[in-house]
């Protein structure tokens, strides 16, 4: 149903020679074309239609413990919603390693520190433990905010990161682990460097220079692009 026009989506089904209802029950669709739909019946959607299972057989309560965020009660990004520890680590794994060492694990090249900093945040949403989940806001620090909370979306930024996975995943497809494995360690190495991280006071420097050099990146939010600040940003350090 399209809520707007108040119009379903009508097919003419053809199952002539139907052998299952679950799995391509049908020989031909004849309809409008509306765009890309989720299709579960195609044989390539067997592993989503398992996790669902899985997920029905898992009791509620358990299972809300694990997927509820529960965030604060205010609209900007504030220190105190975030873990510095884990944002510090992520942040010098992107900025203070060497960056050729960095293409050298990812099997990437050209990939600049403020993309590898969205990749280990990214990487650690789909990697990480329930317990990693404790401060939620730290995640917006990977592609900021429509709103320009904590900073403006980096478009160029954030296609990037959605390239390089895309790639990931492509390759993941043909046997390839490579890249796919090399992104999951990214979480990891980011967590080795936390243990023996000690956080300064950075973050509304960090937020700062986030917004000062949104426009290098096509920032935008909700009310347009990001503009040049008149004044240079500082430079951020992340060590006491």
């Amino acid at each position: 149903m399209n809520p707007n026009e108040r119009m379903a989506r009508r097919y003419h089904w053809l199952s002539s020679s139907l052998k299952s209802f679950t799995e391509e029950p049908h020989t031909s669709v004849c309809g409008m074309n509306q765009g890309l739909i989720l299709n579960l019946t195609d044989k390539f959607a067997n592993n989503t239609k398992e996790s669902i299972i899985e997920l029905i057989k898992i009791n509620p309560d358990n299972l809300m413990k694990e997927v509820s965020i529960i965030l604060p009660n205010h609209h900007e990004v504030k220190a105190e919603d975030v873990n510095l520890k884990r944002l510090g680590a992520a942040l010098i794994l992107a900025h203070e390693t060497n960056i050729s060492d960095i293409e050298s694990l990812l099997l990437l090249k050209g990939v600049g520190p403020r993309t590898l900093q969205s990749l280990t945040l990214v990487s650690e949403v789909i990697h990480g433990t329930s317990s990693r989940f404790s401060d939620p806001a730290r995640f917006s620090f990977a592609h900021g905010g429509k709103d320009g909370h904590p900073f403006p979306v980096p478009l160029k930024v954030y296609d990037e990161t959605i390239e390089i996975f895309d790639k990931a995943i492509t390759r993941s497809k043909l046997g390839y682990k490579d890249k796919s494995a090399a992104l999951q360690n990214l979480s990891k190495i980011s967590q080795a460097i936390e243990k023996d991280f000690t956080p300064n006071n950075y973050f509304d420097d960090l937020v700062k220079q986030e917004r000062d050099t949104s426009y290098k990146y096509d920032g935008k939010t909700v009310f347009g692009n990001a503009k040049k600040p008149k004044e240079t940003h500082i430079q951020l350090k992340l060590w006491e």
